[in-house]
């Protein structure tokens, strides 16, 4: 097995909105706020080279389908970019073998889809799966109302006309390294994917444990559907990862790519060891 990380892009985000009741006072300890209250994000993708031949890309970004009016609060600029981050690692998009979307907010999910000339939409990696779970599927086609607005009917809709999309219907092995998880609390249906490389384990956070920021239980993005769940499951989580030695990584900390976690004299989850991608699998 090979794992990669690509940094598509970075973007702001509301300070307040990304740690809900966590007072202003604590938060930007971890994530200075700029005049408008906007903390840096990263947009973190992870590529998996499967021993069985499978190329893995877990979520893809914004994408460049939305206009100004949509981006224009989020301020995003291209690091390292989808399809050229991946051809850093000589990796064409129609290589790629499975797109494991996590869930299907526009900033995990757009990158999939394009459109061309005639703003008709395409895929970027045309001979992949595109994976999902059913339930977070459903949500996304007839959101709630607090959900609406991050679920792009541009991104989704044609991942289902281009027969693109297939659902994971329970959690298990995807392929042989690739566990998935299945969470509820930020949304319905969000897949948690848990790497095994050699005797090492990798989870990757999503938008459950989205930066460093958010592994104090408490500590919880006011983005979520059920926040007293989402303690719940980051808990479980985080007592697996103390246990096993696991090594946590980061979708959205522009900081911090992965790390080890600790317990305090108070029983608190915190960040121990920050480490690279690469410092893992050097390990």
């Amino acid at each position: 097995m090979e794992l990669f990380k690509i940094d598509i892009a970075s973007f702001k985000s509301d300070g307040g909105a990304m740690f809900g009741v966590v007072p202003k006072a604590i938060w930007t300890k971890f994530f200075p706020a700029d005049e408008h209250n906007l903390i840096p994000m990263m947009l973190r993708s992870l590529v998996i080279k499967s021993d069985d031949g499978r190329i893995i890309v877990i979520d893809n970004g914004i994408g460049d389908k939305q206009d100004e009016d949509h981006l224009q609060f989020y301020y995003v600029e291209e690091r390292e970019g989808l399809v050229s981050g991946l051809a850093k690692h000589g990796i064409r998009p129609e290589e790629v073998t499975d797109v494991i979307l996590t869930h299907l907010h526009f900033d995990h999910c757009g990158g999939g889809i394009t459109y061309n000339w005639n703003r008709e939409p395409v895929a970027v990696f045309p001979e992949a799966t595109y994976w999902t779970t059913e339930r977070q599927w459903e949500n996304a086609v007839d959101p709630n109302p607090r959900e609406a607005d991050s679920y792009l009917a541009e991104n989704l809709l044609p991942m289902e006309d281009l027969g693109l999309l297939d659902f994971i219907h329970r959690p298990g092995t995807f392929c042989e390294g690739v566990e998935l998880r299945i969470v509820n609390g930020h949304t319905p249906g969000q897949i948690v994917p848990v790497i095994r490389y050699g005797e090492k384990t990798l989870v990757f956070g999503a938008d459950l444990i989205p930066t460093h920021g958010h592994i104090p239980i408490k500590y919880n993005m006011a983005y979520d559907l059920d926040v007293v769940r989402t303690m719940r499951e980051k808990e479980g989580f985080m007592e697996e990862i103390m246990a096993n030695n696991y090594v946590l990584m980061f979708q959205h900390d522009m900081f911090y790519e992965c790390c080890t976690i600790k317990k305090t004299e108070k029983g608190a989850f915190r960040m121990d060891l920050p480490i690279t991608l690469e410092q893992f699998i050097a390990r």
